[in-house]
């Protein structure tokens, strides 16, 4: 029987062209201009998965992006696991920021230099070849199922609708996402939680229009200076967040909870060295993964007005803009956030300003329990390839879509992530290790194994 290490030794050249091949269409979900990219991506997928044994693998159009659907049934009464991933990245802007250029993939320091490279079209193929193994080996033990979407960048507008139309399509015993982080190359952890998010965009307009700074600043409302010392104002001198009932919900982890999460290895010198920053910031009483794990944040991630381009232009700006995230963590409502912070963003504004707050995508927290048939059976296919047990983690970070999932389909998601927090994702120069690939396709059909044993 030919074994997985011997498949991958023997494909790997194949696996990262075929790799390399969907990274280098451009599928950013948030550019109209990249719209024929996605069907293009989705396409490309859809013969990748026919090529690596599934029936059949549909495309569907959605109000979005499309929506890809593969499966490889082989026996109805077998349990059937559904691999969720996207084919969308992030814009790759700013371009000169960047090393190499981002869709023409690169291997540099035993590293794929790319956008998606980890984010998510290196990890999710990683399921595509792993299934690929199991087909033509005779070793897969289960049924399988995959969704591919084009909109997770964009907070999955389409799926959640698609997910409600098409229920016994994707009927499954459990959803596997890679599309999460591990601690290290050499400390294997599982992702059980995510914070949610609500994300804004607001708007501030003054006068009707850009004023000379000469003859009207001073006397006039500056759209600008307001919306810096409105933001300014969403957080206190603890770096809690001052939004009235912002913290009513918010579900508190117990001492042995805190505890258990001290456990984690971390060093506060490295992580700081990473991000090349001398300190680090956050709520007070509470530690850096307590902090990304289990309390809200709310940060600015983006804000703009006026002239920003090189040289002066001396003027009082007539509109500002500022979009705003809040990481929500269990028992908080993206909904709810919302509301409440457009209610006080407009109360704290003052005269001489009007004010225009918009939601732009959101979900909720998600938390899988340690206990559960799929999390074992995770930790010990981690176990196995790794040679370690992993490590239970809560991520900074938000899917909205897999609360969606288990609201929507009643199917609990397992969080195996391969990447690493240095990975760039979002970022100029995104990279995804050679290792994390080939061991993250290693360790997938161990998971099946020991998933199929357990039911």
């Amino acid at each position: 029987m030919e074994t997985i290490k011997n498949y991958i030794e023997e494909n790997k050249d194949r696996f990262l062209e075929e790799l390399f091949d969907l990274i280098r269409i451009p599928s950013v979900s948030a550019k109209e201009e990249n719209k024929e990219d996605m069907l293009k991506a989705a396409e490309y997928l859809k013969n990748s998965l026919m090529e690596a044994g599934a029936d059949k693998a549909t495309i569907y159009s959605t109000e979005g992006h499309p929506v890809l659907v593969g499966e490889k049934i082989i026996d109805k009464s077998l349990p059937t696991v559904l691999v969720y991933g996207h084919y969308d990245v992030q814009p790759a802007e700013p371009y000169d920021l960047w090393n190499t250029d981002p869709y023409e993939p690169v291997i540099r320091d035993d590293k794929i230099w790319a956008r998606g490279a980890d984010d998510d079209k290196g990890q999710f193929f990683m399921h595509v070849k792993a299934f690929e193994y199991m087909v033509r080996t005779g070793n897969l033990p289960c049924n399988v199922k995959f969704m591919i979407e084009g909109e997770e960048e964009i907070g999955s507008a389409s799926l959640a609708k698609f997910c409600d139309g098409h229920k016994d399509l994707l009927k499954a015993d459990v959803i596997l996402v890679s599309d999460t982080t591990m601690i290290a190359p050499d400390i294997p952890s599982i992702t059980t939680g995510l914070r949610g998010l609500a994300y804004m965009q607001v708007e501030l307009t003054g006068p009707n229009r850009d004023l000379h700074s000469g003859l009207y600043g001073g006397a006039v409302a500056n759209p600008c200076n307001i919306l810096c010392k409105m933001i300014a104002s969403l957080t206190n001198e603890k770096n809690q967040v001052t939004i009235p009932g912002f913290y009513d919900d918010v579900l508190i982890s117990s001492d042995v909870e805190r505890a258990e999460m001290a456990k984690r290895p971390y060093d506060e010198k490295q992580y700081k060295k990473s991000i090349d920053v001398d300190a680090l910031m956050g709520e007070e009483s509470y530690s850096t993964h307590e902090r990304l794990g289990i309390r809200p944040s709310l940060d600015v991630n983006g804000i703009w007005g006026g002239y920003t381009d090189k040289g002066a232009k001396t003027i009082l700006p007539a509109k500002a803009y500022a979009k705003i995230s809040m990481r929500l963590v269990p028992n908080q409502d993206s909904l709810k956030i919302a509301k409440l912070f457009e209610e006080h963003f407009k109360s704290i504004a003052p005269a001489g300003v009007k004010v225009k707050v918009e939601y732009l995508h959101g979900g909720q927290a998600y938390v899988s329990p340690i206990d559960s048939a799929e999390y074992i059976a995770a930790s010990k296919a981690m176990e196995e390839a790794f040679g370690k047990k992993p490590i239970p983690v809560r991520s900074g970070g938000s899917i909205p879509i897999i609360s969606t999932f288990e609201k929507t389909l009643g199917i609990k998601s397992i969080l195996i992530g391969f990447g690493l927090d240095e990975d760039a994702i979002h970022s100029p120069n995104e990279n995804y290790p050679l290792f994390n690939f080939f061991k993250g396709i290693e360790t997938i059909p161990l998971f099946y194994k020991y998933y199929t044993l357990s039911s």
